[in-house]
């Protein structure tokens, strides 16, 4: 693609970066056919290819209106679009630099601004998020259906007795998945242990950074993301063979750290480290004899792979061949590369496309007649229980229980 990027952004850091990215882009058109919102708009500029386009007039001067900025709100940065480019354009990396780009020219509406304010306030704190979601469970009972559905139950945690282990790896609790399940990393401590792995978590360490970054405020996301490696560096220093991720989501930004902190002279080194040492946990899984956990199953299961997973981290197919080879029952699910709406906090901020891509999802999974439904991130979980008639639960609560059956 031919450019003539604006003389005031053209010698930056970022003008010469989305150049090169532009640049790469051939506008064959593939893009449109695993984008999710081109599936349901079926507009050119709700597509990778239409705002790369749109992107491609900001960096070289052109109008930019509210119209423009609509258009690259309403992406949701599954990546599925890189996934299936034959020119491997990062895709996603573009759109950042084009949002922010447009925003300096079409500021917020001030009922966006004091939304977002609020969504950054509270979402990346664990110890802000945690007592908000507990009084809406409290207050869930008496509050209006609509209301009700968008606030999940508390959910409990079981148990733990562990005994130590020689080999210890990180865990991420992160910022929303501590109080919305708990569990999630409860039962990866609970199957890791027996397999030889303890588990240890950074107390110091949060939100991944995603949240704040994705919103626009690359600053504050950077900081969270000094603030982990700060965290996990005396662990990391002391032998820590890996660091699990069982949000697919905060996986995908982590081990992305190297990249996004490459020009800090202070932390570019540590972490390039971090990210070389951030694994799923079917990556760690992967690797292990499971065979030997012997789990008797007869549990038909559908999985509902995260974007995050799939296109962000190229790990399509790892877990439904990690759950294959433990003995449950995999059911296909359709169209299973097609995002599930949920996307960080895209559901917030677009609502009918998000609840339009949630239907098709979830008749999908219903059309699979498997008996449980999985997946691999808090946020997808989330999104999907709130239609679901059957539980969805993250699949480590899956092995987790089939173990605690046996």
């Amino acid at each position: 693609m031919q450019t003539n990027i604006a003389e005031h952004i053209k010698y930056s850091p970022l003008g010469r970066e989305a150049d090169a990215i532009l640049r790469k882009c051939v506008h064959c058109g593939f893009c449109l056919a695993t984008c999710p919102t081109y599936s349901v708009r079926k507009n050119e500029l709700e597509s990778p290819r239409g705002r790369i386009y749109l992107i491609k007039e900001a960096l070289e001067g052109k109008p930019v209106t509210a119209s423009t900025q609509q258009h690259l709100d309403s992406c949701l940065n599954c990546r599925s679009c890189e996934t299936t480019c034959p020119a491997s354009v990062p895709y996603h990396r573009l759109l950042e630099i084009g949002t922010q780009i447009v925003e300096q020219e079409i500021p917020r509406s001030l009922q966006q601004k004091a939304l977002r304010r609020a969504i950054l306030t509270v979402l990346p704190y664990r110890a802000r998020f945690t007592p908000v979601l507990r009084t809406a469970q409290l207050l869930r009972p008496i509050l209006p259906k609509q209301l009700k559905d968008k606030i999940p139950a508390k959910q409990p945690i079981q148990a733990q007795h562990l005994t130590a282990q020689t080999r210890k790896m990180l865990i991420l609790d992160g910022c929303v998945q501590p109080a919305l399940a708990p569990d999630i990393n409860a039962a990866t401590a609970r199957v890791l242990a027996k397999l030889g792995i303890s588990l240890q978590t950074a107390k110091k360490a949060g939100c991944c950074g995603a949240i704040s970054y994705h919103l626009n405020q690359q600053s504050d996301g950077l900081n969270f993301m000094r603030q982990n490696i700060d965290a996990w560096w005396p662990y990391i220093e002391s032998g820590c063979e890996a660091i699990i991720m069982t949000a697919s989501g905060c996986g995908t930004t982590v081990k992305e750290y190297g990249d996004l902190l490459k020009n800090d002279p202070l932390y570019a080194k540590k972490a390039a480290r971090i990210s070389s040492l951030t694994q799923d946990l079917s990556e760690i899984l992967s690797q292990e004899p499971v065979e030997q956990l012997n789990i008797r199953s007869s549990t038909s299961v559908a999985f509902q792979c995260p974007c995050s997973l799939q296109h962000g981290q190229g790990l399509s197919g790892n877990v439904e061949q990690l759950l294959s080879r433990m003995g449950f029952a995999l059911k296909p699910v359709a169209d299973g590369h097609i995002c599930c709406g949920s996307a960080g906090t895209y559901s917030i901020f677009q609502p009918e496309l998000a609840q339009e891509l949630r239907d098709k999802k979830l008749k999908h999974l219903n059309a699979s007649n498997a008996e449980a439904f999985t997946s691999a991130n808090i946020g997808c979980i989330a999104h999907l229980s709130e239609r679901s008639e059957k539980p969805v639960q993250h699949w480590i609560q899956l092995v987790d229980a089939a173990l605690s059956n046996n």
